[in-house]
C-alpha cells in the first residue's frame, strides 16, 4: 500500500484517484478550484466530468499544497497541460529532494517548446519525474473498461514502482525508458485530433479519417525522431494507440473541439462549448515551433495553426494539404526499377 497524492481533480485526476483507492493505496486528491473541491468532499462525485461515478470515502479531497505534498510515495500531476508550470512552482516548496513524481498530462507549453516533465523538472529540480501516457479516456478508466497504457522514466526502478501502484485486472501498464518519444505522441496527437475532429464537422467520411491518422502519426514519427525519440515508440501505446482512441472517440475533447470548428464555430467558441481545457490549442504553435526548430516537414500542423490562428477556413486547408507538391510515400525506400 502507497500514499499517492493526485495534483489535478479534472476527470482524468479524479478517474485515476479512484482506480488507486480500490487498488488499495491512500489516496489524496487535490483541487485548486473551490468549487470543485466542494463538490466532490460533499457529493463524493464529479458531477461535472464523471456524473455517477462514486469517489471512494477513503479518498481526501483538499485545497491546500501542504496536506497534497509532504508525506508521500508518489506525487501524480494531473493538471491540464497550461497549469503544470505553476501548480510545479507552488508545490516545489513543500517537497523533498527525491520525491517521486509522475506527470499523466498531455501537452507542450507554446511559449518554450517545453514538455510537461521538463518544467516540472525545471520548477522542482531534485525530483525523480516519469510520464504515464496511452489511449485512456477517464469515462471508461473510472468504470473499469480495460485500458493500456505506458510509463516512461530515465530510471527503470521509479518506472516499476509506478507500474506497480497502478496496474490492476483492467489497467495493464507497460514501461519504456523513451521518455522523449512518449511525451511528443501524447501532445502532438491532439493536434492530429482536432484536425481529424475538423473533417468530421465538414462531413467528410472513413477515407478522410485513416489518411489523417496514418500521414498524422508519420508527422508526429518524423518530429520525435528528430528530437532523439525511438521509432517503435510512435508504434506504441503513446503513439499511434493514443492518436487513434483521440481521433475517433466521443469522450476526445480535440476532436470535440475540431468537429465544432467544422461545423463553423470560432477557435473560442469551440473552447467554450466543450467547456474542458482542449490541450491540442495549446500544442499547435509548440509543435510547428520545434517542426520549423528542427526542420521536419509537418504539412497537417502546419495547416491546424492556419485555422486556428490565420482564420484560414478548413475547407482550404484541406485543399491545401492534397494539393501540395507530388512526392514519395516513404523516400528513403528504393525503387527496383528506375
Amino acid at each position: 500500500m502507497s500514499k499517492v497524492s493526485f495534483l489535478g481533480a479534472g476527470s482524468w485526476g479524479t478517474a485515476l484517484a479512484i482506480m488507486l483507492a480500490k487498488n488499495g493505496h491512500n489516496v489524496t486528491l487535490w483541487s485548486a478550484v473551490d468549487a470543485e473541491v466542494k463538490m466532490l468532499s460533499e457529493h463524493r462525485e464529479h458531477k461535472d466530468r464523471l456524473p455517477g461515478v462514486k469517489l471512494p470515502e477513503t479518498v481526501i479531497v483538499t485545497n491546500t499544497f501542504e496536506e497534497a505534498c509532504k508525506g508521500y510515495d508518489l506525487i501524480v500531476f494531473s493538471v491540464a497541460s497550461p497549469y503544470v508550470r505553476d501548480t510545479a512552482r507552488k508545490a516545489a516548496a513543500f517537497l523533498p529532494d527525491g520525491q517521486l513524481v509522475v506527470n499523466v498530462a498531455k501537452g507542450i507549453e507554446d511559449s518554450t517548446f517545453k514538455t510537461l516533465r521538463d518544467i516540472i523538472c525545471e520548477e522542482i529540480p531534485g525530483a525523480d519525474v516519469s510520464v504515464l501516457s496511452g489511449p485512456s479516456h477517464a469515462e471508461e478508466v473510472s468504470i473499469d473498461m480495460p485500458t493500456t497504457v505506458v510509463v516512461g522514466s530515465e530510471n527503470e526502478k521509479s518506472a516499476a514502482i509506478i507500474q506497480e501502484i497502478f496496474m490492476n485486472d483492467t489497467f495493464r501498464v507497460y514501461i519504456s525508458p523513451d521518455i522523449t518519444g512518449i511525451e511528443l505522441g501524447a501532445s502532438i496527437k491532439n493536434v492530429i485530433a482536432l484536425a481529424a475532429g475538423v473533417c468530421d464537422g465538414l462531413g467528410f467520411g472513413d477515407n478522410t479519417k485513416a489518411a489523417l491518422i496514418t500521414r498524422g502519426i508519420a508527422e508526429i514519427t518524423r518530429l520525435g525522431v528528430a528530437m532523439g525519440g525511438n521509432v517503435e515508440t510512435f508504434g506504441g501505446l503513446s503513439g499511434i494507440g493514443d492518436l487513434i482512441v483521440t481521433c475517433t472517440s466521443q469522450h476526445s475533447r480535440n476532436h470535440n473541439a475540431g468537429y465544432l470548428i467544422g461545423k463553423g464555430r470560432t477557435m473560442k467558441e469551440a473552447m467554450d462549448e466543450v467547456n474542458q481545457v482542449v490541450e491540442g490549442v495549446y500544442s499547435a504553435k509548440a509543435a510547428y515551433g520545434l517542426a520549423r526548430k528542427y526542420n521536419v516537414s509537418m504539412p497537417i500542423v502546419e495547416q491546424v495553426n492556419k485555422v486556428l490562428f490565420d482564420n484560414v477556413p478548413a475547407t482550404e486547408a484541406i485543399k491545401n494539404l492534397l494539393s501540395r507538391e507530388k512526392c514519395n510515400e516513404y523516400p528513403d525506400l528504393g525503387w527496383i526499377k528506375n
